[in-house]
């Protein structure tokens, strides 16, 4: 508790408040960091949080995205998946860093620097958000739970509720556990799309041809669309809230020192998460474009499309299981760690601490509602244009959580000598320009065509 205290008073002292509470109080500080010990022992201490925000790079709501460019333009997008990975990257170090330096997560960062009206228009913006991000989660799982099972989707998305309970015994057994579940559930992310990628033969010269950018992205408008499409739903808002608070469970050491090595660690482990999930995008693009589009199938955007195209093209039933149970962990993952941030943005903005089961069941419901309503009126049809929608919602909230993060990093009154170099600067600078323009222009395509 006095190291806590003495830390507060070495901060930089940029904010209007100087007191508040940890993020996440029940793990704040609560992971050991060895004193002693290899570089690698401590780099291992620090590996969690960087999977559990890669999560949401690999969630439902890429993947329509994904399908669509891999069927229509074979591997020509892959080049838009790994740039939006690298902007990716950038930003989620910066978050990282804001919340080992100033002790703050993005949402508190806000608060502290923001009028109060200023705060609650970013808290409704990034409560949208979250919410945009849960309901493609919960359609995502509910479309997995049909198409391997059969259940009609109306009650694969009031199955998805239940997920409130292991929530629950995860964060009750400790955050370690709740970070290994994430990991597992990677992994089987991971194996079912090595093996998918095994199934589809793709053309190996094709695939690295397709990470060099081309013209053709920007001269064809159809392509172009598509392209804006994967880099909105790449990068998620309510990431940058959530990796800002949890890179604060480890018991780093509160000095200069320590910072510097936590921010080296916690970089490390975000960086090394996000290509792996630049590997399942890839992999998603690349299968779409080797079964789908090579066959002349290239007008295929539907999850449930590709699921039953997937046998009879590749010649074996196992290509569709293991596309949907890669598609039942992502979404199940996914609505893990959109908990915990709608956990971290409330209590930043409002300073409000609901009890963890009570905000999961708010989060969970004000998915679900809107998803059974309008799947009940307009069938699966209604939930695949949900699901767009959900895309565009995050899209709009994007540049109101990257404006902020970028302007406070920089800034050396809040960071003191953590603030970015004038190199990282100009990089995160060209990163926000870039994604207020292509955000904007995509929220523009999409109400033009309405």
């Amino acid at each position: 508790m006095q190291d806590d205290l003495a830390v507060s008073s070495s901060r930089p002292s940029g904010w209007r408040r100087e007191q508040h509470q940890p993020s996440l109080p029940e793990s704040h500080r609560s992971l050991r960091i060895p004193k002693t010990g290899s570089t690698f022992r401590k780099f291992l201490a620090f590996v969690g949080p960087g999977y559990m925000v890669a999560v949401g790079y690999m969630d439902p709501g890429n993947w329509a995205t994904d399908i669509a460019g891999g069927s229509k333009f074979g591997y020509t997008l892959l080049s838009v998946i790994l740039l939006s990975n690298l902007m990716a990257i950038v930003l989620q170090a910066l978050a990282g860093k804001l919340g080992i330096v100033t002790g703050r997560d993005l949402a508190q960062a806000c608060r502290d620097h923001y009028s109060k009206p200023v705060s609650v228009v970013l808290w409704i913006l990034a409560e949208l958000a979250i919410a945009a991000c849960d309901l493609a989660e919960v359609i995502g799982a509910a479309i997995a739970l049909n198409l391997l099972f059969g259940i009609p989707l109306i009650y694969g998305v009031i199955l998805t509720a239940v997920d409130v309970l292991l929530i629950l015994f995860l964060q009750n057994k400790g955050f370690r556990y709740l970070e290994a579940f994430v990991i597992a559930l990677i992994a089987i992310i991971g194996f079912c799309f090595v093996a998918e990628l095994f199934l589809s033969h793709p053309a190996f010269g094709e695939v690295m041809k397709g990470f060099v950018p081309k013209s053709d992205i920007v001269a064809n408008p159809e392509m172009l669309y598509i392209a804006i499409g994967i880099l909105g739903a790449t990068v998620m808002p309510h990431n940058l809230y959530l990796h800002s608070s949890i890179v604060q469970t480890r018991q780093f050491e509160q000095t200069e020192l320590g910072k510097r090595q936590a921010i080296r660690f916690a970089t490390w482990d975000s960086t090394i998460a996000l290509f792996f999930a630049l590997f399942i995008n890839a992999a998603i693009l690349i299968i779409a474009a080797a079964a789908f589009h090579e066959t002349g199938h290239t007008n295929v955007e539907e999850i449930g499309e590709a699921y039953h195209l997937l046998t009879p093209l590749l010649g074996t039933t196992i290509a569709s299981i293991f596309f949907g149970v890669a598609l039942l962990a992502s979404g199940q993952n996914s609505t893990l760690t959109g908990t915990l941030a709608g956990q971290i943005v409330m209590e930043g903005f409002l300073n409000i601490r609901l009890p963890a089961w009570l905000r999961r069941l708010i989060t969970r419901m004000i998915a679900i509602i809107p998803a059974v309503i309008v799947i009940a009126l307009y069938g699966d049809k209604g939930a695949t244009d949900l699901l767009i929608l959900s895309q565009v919602i995050l899209s709009m909230q994007l540049s109101f959580a990257v404006i902020p993060l970028v302007k406070f990093t920089s800034s050396r009154k809040k960071m003191g000598e953590f603030a970015n170099r004038l190199w990282l600067k100009i990089i995160a600078g060209v990163i926000t320009v870039a994604i207020v323009i292509l955000n904007a222009y995509l929220l523009y395509s999409t109400f033009a065509d309405l």
